[in-house]
């Protein structure tokens, strides 16, 4: 069984890759890489005889038993606990522990994604680290090289190792991981573009001013098609594992559903239109319920819903007593795992449809 990789900072954030929707699913076939205790005190670019802290935007793993990171040492109870309501169906325990310094400390960005080719991509920076899951080896940067601004959001396309990049003055780039070369930039946004996601050769992003974009990334002229969120921040896009629909979520608690035409204008409406009480920026779509939407409110809100987007309804719903980050559907298990922040920062395991929380992961560093 395929390593699993959990990404700690001070809150635990999931994955919003569809690929890392199926953590306990990767059957890639690999050597058996010895099982240790792993902690972030050792840099990938090892120094001579010691460890050093992390400066920001370094990313370390290690293996030292002798190292100072409370939980690794023989002994020493695990920074890691958890709370097993029911039979726990996946292993409650992280193998690998990646420490990352540097995080931008802004709630609506997504500077996190995992691929299909089991490759995690996180921003720091003007910074992208690229980590191999098969391997657990740090693959070459890539970085923007500007003072002045930083990624705001990742996401990679579904086959390939093709990156696209956000950033934080409106720009949408991408990158062929394999060859660290950019492939193209793309204008239009004018302020910060805070959420990706692909539909095959199409890429929407959502700005801070409300703006949707679609950018065909086969043509010169990319820019294809615009939608507009009554100018509240996109903080999360999805499209559907059908092509079919788009779902936007807004820091001002609307949840468009949009069509899959990317010729549109900005004069046109919603599908449907969902309302929630704090931000929408956990959203995900149901791999096996092509029209089954699971969506997650902020601070203020908390509550983690199922939709029938067709009928507009809530098929179930489960308050967490704490802002949703972000989602994921477990499709071997029938299960939701939702990645909560303040005050709780841990995981929680939802058995669906009920939504009966059947086991929480907790991760959180004392400051």
């Amino acid at each position: 069984m395929p390593k699993k990789l959990s990404i700690v900072r001070t809150v635990v954030t999931l994955p919003s890759s569809h690929a890392a929707a199926d953590l306990e699913g990767r059957n890639k076939g690999r050597a058996e890489i010895e099982k240790k205790q792993k902690c972030p005190s050792q840099l990938p670019l090892v120094q001579e005889a010691g460890y050093s802290i992390a400066k920001s935007g370094d990313m370390k793993v290690c293996e030292n038993t002798n190292c100072i990171w409370k939980g690794c040492r023989e002994g020493t109870q695990n920074e890691f606990r958890a709370a097993t309501i029911m039979k726990p169906s996946i292993p409650l325990e992280p193998e690998v522990r990646l420490h990352i310094a540097g995080l931008r400390n802004d709630y609506y960005l997504n500077i996190l994604d995992w691929s299909l080719e089991n490759l995690i991509a996180i921003a720091v920076g003007s910074a992208a680290h690229i980590w191999n899951g098969e391997t657990l080896q740090a693959i070459e940067s890539i970085d923007l090289n500007s003072s002045s601004k930083y990624i705001s959001s990742l996401a990679w396309i579904k086959e390939g190792t093709c990156l696209a990049v956000g950033t934080s003055d409106g720009e949408v780039q991408l990158w062929d991981i394999e060859t660290k070369k950019r492939l193209r930039n793309m204008f239009g946004h004018l302020s910060v573009v805070g959420a990706l996601s692909w539909n095959h050769y199409i890429l929407s992003s959502g700005s801070r001013l409300g703006s949707i974009h679609h950018h065909d990334v086969r043509v010169a002229q990319h820019h294809v098609g615009t939608l507009c969120q009554n100018k509240q921040s996109i903080c999360s896009l999805k499209w559907s594992l059908t092509d079919q629909w788009l779902a936007s979520g807004s820091s001002g608690g609307i949840l468009n559903i949009w069509p899959s035409d990317p010729g549109v204008k900005l004069q046109s409406q919603p599908l449907k239109t969902i309302h929630h009480s704090s931000a929408v920026k956990a959203v995900n779509w149901c791999p096996w319920q092509s029209r089954v939407l699971a969506t997650g409110g902020g601070m203020k809100d908390g509550i983690l819903r199922v939709w029938d987007v067709n009928h507009e309804k809530i098929i179930q719903s489960a308050a967490t007593d704490s802002q949703i980050c972000s989602l994921l559907w477990l499709p071997k298990t029938s299960e939701l795992m939702t990645g909560q922040g303040l005050p709780g920062n841990q995981v929680k395991i939802w058995k669906y449809p009920m939504l009966i929380n059947s086991s929480e992961l907790y991760g959180k560093y004392s400051s």
